[in-house]
């Protein structure tokens, strides 16, 4: 697919900082068109109703992330919201449902409001509702009350909270509505005189927050979105929390799945990122024996035959061919712009960069992507903007040190890249 002048500059952009891009992964994805059709056809389930929990494994630098933005991107085209959401034990603890909550919603969005969209859909969901009522003749509430009866069961304050946020817009009481509208996104410091207002007492809690969630799917569907991706990246950091948080953290995770499987949250998809260690590791999934019986995938084999519609997908790690497959596609895309990049920075060019920030980080390819894309942007910028630039001959290979993650640093050093593995600590 073709991608206009601004979505390839801004993909350029990301990668020159040295993040993943928002938008265009399909541009750059190498080695995930084998997933494509699995993940469409579960995206198809969840449209349907259903939901889907999906974990993501691999090792330090083999594309967690940006394989899980592929995913998110592949969503938003279907019409999904997406929420992201880093796994922490002091900001974001996973067994405190109400925090995962409050995250999922401040980092709520759809293709049409890339940010913070929580409010634009409830506005949305309202509009809907009106609509129908009007088209069907019917009374506005009553068809507002009908289609949150099932979260009603589950969190009575949401309807009631959603009841008293519509008042408060239909009376332009706008310091209301913003309190009524927070409080329903699980923000805490929100006055008990607005709450009073709507006839809300409770405060969100772990339990509460599970009807929230249900009262966001039925919001997001009932405002024409197709249901909810809900990415928690990074949770092997559970093994770095004291033991009793991290059982907490790893029973709700799988009170969520069974909530899941039980079709508690239909229009979900739940997707997790960790590390081989955190699904293999004594700490991590297998602390919890019911959790590991249900997610547990044996990866002995021949990664070729790998079965992506199991509940683990397993990430291979970049090799040297891949990260210049992925370097050739980001200087066609620079090159779309600039005749001279198209050509002076030749495939040759482009596969002896790879080797050298490959080699620079001791030979570790799977920790090269990043750096290897600033410093192949870095050739591009120059030779685009100096017409005598030569890269052979004019460009100085160097990678800041201030710019190295801690796992590139150890990797330049020559140290063993690190993995987090309790159970290699001795005591």
């Amino acid at each position: 697919m073709s991608l206009s002048p601004a979505r390839r500059s801004a993909i350029i952009d990301a990668l020159r900082r040295g993040t993943v891009p928002s938008e265009g992964l399909d541009q750059l994805a190498v080695g995930l068109n084998h997933l494509e059709d699995t993940i469409q056809d579960e995206l198809g389930r969840v449209e349907a109703g259903g939901a889907v929990f999906k974990a993501i494994r691999g090792e330090y630098g083999s594309g967690k992330t940006f394989a899980s933005r592929w995913i998110e991107q592949l969503a938003l085209g279907r019409g999904f919201a997406v929420a992201e959401i880093q796994i922490s034990e002091l900001e974001t603890p996973l067994h405190k449902l109400e925090t995962v909550y409050r995250r999922a919603t401040e980092e709520l969005r759809t293709s049409s409001f890339p940010r913070q969209a929580f409010r634009n859909v409830l506005d949305a969901w309202l509009y809907q509702v009106e609509m129908d009522a009007a088209e069907s003749g019917a009374n506005a509430e009553n068809l507002m009350e009908d289609r949150l009866d099932a979260v009603a069961t589950a969190a009575p304050v949401f309807p009631l909270a959603l009841r008293g946020y519509r008042t408060a817009v239909e009376e332009d009481d706008v310091v209301t509505a913003d309190g009524l509208a927070a409080w329903l996104g699980g923000q805490r410091t929100v006055a008990a005189s607005i709450k009073r207002k709507a006839g809300v007492k409770s405060e969100l809690d772990h339990f509460t927050a599970m009807g929230f969630f249900r009262g966001l799917l039925e919001v997001l569907r009932g405002s024409g979105h197709k249901g909810l991706i809900l990415v928690l990246d990074e949770v092997e950091t559970l093994q770095r929390m004291r033991s009793d948080t991290r059982e907490k953290a790893l029973n709700a995770l799988r009170q969520w799945i069974d909530e899941l499987d039980s079709g508690q949250y239909p229009g979900m998809y739940l997707l997790i990122t960790g590390t081989t260690g955190f699904f293999e590791g004594n700490e991590g999934i297998k602390r919890l024996p019911p959790l590991d019986s249900r997610i547990s995938v044996d990866f002995s084999g021949n990664p070729r035959w790998d079965n992506p519609r199991l509940p683990q997908i397993r990430l291979r790690s970049f090799n040297l061919d891949r990260l210049k497959e992925v370097g050739f596609r980001v200087r066609n895309l620079y090159a779309e712009d600039s005749s001279r990049v198209a050509e002076v920075v030749d495939d040759v060019l482009v596969g002896d960069l790879a080797s050298m920030v490959a080699g620079e980080l001791g030979g570790h390819v799977g920790i090269a992507p990043r750096q290897f894309l600033r410093t192949l942007i870095d050739v591009m910028d120059r030779v685009d903007l100096h017409p005598d630039f030569d890269p052979r001959r004019d460009y100085t290979f160097t990678i800041p040190e201030g710019s190295l993650s801690d796992a590139e640093r150890a990797a330049a050093q020559g140290s063993v890249v690190p993995k987090v593995d309790p159970d290699e600590i001795e005591l």
